[in-house]
């Protein structure tokens, strides 16, 4: 047992079994502790973890500065509703836009970043139009932006929408990257263009610099609002504090979850100042948005990631583990692509990856699968040059099996 933890693995499956809702497909493990890139079990195994917190603990488990803000805020001020004004809040906004542009408007995940985000677009058009209706937006195939009403509606992937009709009405999806598909589907009523400059549960498909430049001019010259879903791209994942940055192409509203907080619950979005008076009081709310304990996480983060020079971190290791894969796709022909932007990486196969998620954490490394073909990295950004190594030479061995058995 580890020293963590209360009771056996099984025993917790058990209790799950009893009183949790099986919505989820969990593995047969409980984690107790982590630390940096590793976690354990309830039994004390390691595992080093290439897709920490689903891509949420962007500075790995436990990170001191994190764990240390969070401890001193909690002594002072846990909640405090957005009736009144906390220094926290204010801190953590001003490091966000010192770092990208506009305002910010803080909620607790992506998918509520991402309906307070439609919420303005529409809003802003209702304000400011002159009585002219436009609400539609365009969002991409293969995209994933949530998974309430307005973000799941927006989510252009069937297995998403099943059961759930009728769906938000006043959404179009285009295919990603294919910008005269875009300009086809746009009218008078269209009023944003709704995309992630990497698409994460898609596949790590990564956005065409003409493409995002195209629908930057489109955009303006339509009076549409282009927003980037910056919930995976965000706080350094692809090398840069966000993944417009790599792009050269300016957003109208970003919005940003996942590693925001360093593994605390957080969600925002930046808009343009232009466009932040449209959001009027009464008009959008968040309870525990903003909250301090997850402001004085995200505080932390930020500095974390300065302090020690993360950023460059994250450019060296994902050219590491692109080195590793391109050498391992040029021996195997399991391998169709590797793609990859900073921390955000992408193995595709020919057959399905799945398999290879199993396979890796009996061996101590957890991976992810998506998109049926893909495996999908989110490491932390302060991973080391030696778990790189490691990690990619346990997936290399899991795919050279994977392969024989093709």
């Amino acid at each position: 047992m580890h020293p963590a933890a209360t009771r056996s693995s099984q025993q917790t499956i058990d209790q799950f079994g009893k009183y949790v809702i099986p919505n989820y497909k969990r593995y047969p493990v409980t984690l107790v502790h982590g630390e940096g890139s590793y976690v354990w079990d309830a039994e004390g195994k390691r595992y080093l973890d290439l897709f920490p917190g689903w891509g949420c603990d962007i500075l790995g488990h436990c990170p001191p500065l994190v764990v240390k803000a969070i401890q001193r805020q909690v002594q002072h001020l846990i909640h405090i509703p957005n009736t009144w004004y906390t220094e926290a809040q204010g801190d953590f906004a001003e490091a966000i836009v010192k770092h990208s542009f506009g305002k910010v408007f803080f909620a607790n995940s992506g998918t509520e970043a991402n309906e307070g985000a439609i919420k303005l677009a529409r809003l802003h058009y209702a304000n400011n139009s002159g009585g002219t209706s436009k609400y539609r937006v365009i969002s991409f195939a293969n995209g994933f932006h949530g998974r309430t009403f307005g973000s799941v509606t927006a989510t252009a992937q069937p297995k998403y929408h099943e059961g759930l009709g009728p769906l938000l009405p006043g959404f179009r999806y285009a295919p990603y990257n294919d910008l005269e598909a875009v300009k086809s589907l746009v009218d008078d009523e269209t009023c944003a263009i709704l995309l992630e400059p990497v698409q994460g549960e898609g596949g790590v498909n990564i956005a065409d610099e003409g493409f995002l430049k195209g629908l930057r001019e489109l955009c303006d010259q339509r009076d549409m609002l282009l927003i980037f879903d910056e919930v995976q791209t965000g706080m350094g994942r692809t090398g840069d504090w966000f993944g417009y940055q790599n792009t050269g192409i300016q957003p109208d509203i970003m919005t940003l979850a996942k590693g925001l907080a360093g593994g605390v619950a957080c969600g925002a979005f930046v808009c343009q100042d232009h466009i932040a008076p449209s959001l009027r009081p009464g008009m959008h709310a968040s309870t525990f948005g903003g909250n301090p304990l997850a402001m004085a996480a995200g505080i932390a983060t930020m500095m974390t990631i300065e302090e020690e020079g993360l950023l460059e971190n994250c450019r060296k290791m994902s050219d590491r583990f692109c080195q590793h894969f391109q050498a391992l796709k040029s021996k195997l022909p399991i391998i169709k692509d590797v793609r990859a932007r900073g921390m955000m990486i992408g193995v595709e196969l020919n057959i399905p990856a799945t398999p290879a998620v199993a396979k890796c954490m009996d061996r101590g490394v957890l991976i992810n699968a998506t998109h049926d073909t893909v495996v999908r990295l989110l490491p932390a950004l302060n991973i080391t040059a030696e778990q790189v190594d490691e990690g990619c030479k346990v997936i290399a061995e899991t795919l050279e099996v994977m392969a024989q058995e093709a």
